[in-house]
């Protein structure tokens, strides 16, 4: 493992103002993104949540010590950023491989998760699944990031919203193109070959699982089984929708996160 960062947050309100009021929601962007991508959501959500966005290493404002990583390493600037805080328990919502560092630092800290939010993102890949998105990884690495920056784009975007809200996609786009080329291709590395399936079981934090119909590299088929392995899960897929979910959709992402959040606060009110 490096030494952990000290990465780029926000934090946004809370409670009446009253960080201290609040119960604290940490959110966790995906590959080549940043924590601004969250920023939609959080207006749903801070009227309730003390929400705290960050920057991944080598992503944003945080730095990158100019090494390679691993999943470990997103786990421990995550730890870091909790100690910073003051943070007892929170809980996390991630993105695509924010949803892959969620439930790795709920398997490493358990007593720090009041509940995981995994968002678009995959486990139970089979062996053309695996191979589909390492032959990605292996194609950007021989004809740099821009060359397969569109490959990505359609996989992300429904059409529809591609026309609509073409400034959307060239912001999203742009975020990659900024992202430093070794860091991005380390962040995609760890997703192409992070597998979770193994140890999802023993993560007993309550889960929202959620994906959109038609993600194609995090379907629902691959969420189905994430929800059915996980001990305590609820399993939603949003109509019509690609892995872009904060960027499309990022009212109803934060509508189902706010039920499921109220559900986990108040477990005598909640469905089984």
């Amino acid at each position: 493992m490096t030494q952990a960062v000290e990465c780029a947050y926000s934090d946004h309100g809370g409670h009446g103002g009253d960080p201290e009021a609040s119960e604290a929601l940490i959110l966790v962007h995906g590959i080549g993104a940043r924590r601004s991508l969250w920023n939609a959501a959080i207006a749903q959500l801070k009227e309730r949540y003390r929400c705290i966005s960050y920057d991944l290493r080598g992503h944003g404002e945080s730095p990158w010590p100019g090494e390679p990583f691993t999943l470990d390493d997103l786990v421990a600037d995550l730890e870091a950023l909790r100690v910073r805080l003051g943070l007892e328990r929170m809980h996390i919502v991630g993105h695509s491989l924010g949803g892959m560092i969620g439930p790795a630092y709920a398997r490493r800290y358990p007593q720090r998760v009041r509940s995981l939010g995994l968002l678009s993102t995959a486990a139970f890949r089979t062996a053309d699944d695996a191979a589909r998105v390492q032959a990605l990884v292996a194609a950007m690495r021989a004809g740099g990031v821009a060359a397969s920056l569109e490959v990505l784009v359609a996989r992300w975007f429904t059409e529809a919203f591609g026309t609509a809200q073409p400034e959307a996609i060239r912001q999203r786009r742009q975020q990659v193109l900024d992202t430093n080329p070794e860091v991005f291709l380390n962040v995609f590395e760890i997703y192409a070959k992070t597998e979770m399936a193994a140890w999802l079981p023993s993560v007993s934090a309550p889960t929202l699982v959620l994906t959109g119909e038609f993600d194609g590299g995090c379907p629902p088929r691959l969420n189905q089984q994430i929800a059915a392995a996980l001990p305590h899960a609820r399993l939603v897929v949003l109509e019509a929708l690609k892995h872009a979910v904060l960027i499309e959709a990022p009212e109803q992402v934060a509508q189902q996160v706010m039920a499921f959040l109220a559900e986990v606060s108040n477990p005598s009110e909640a469905t089984s």
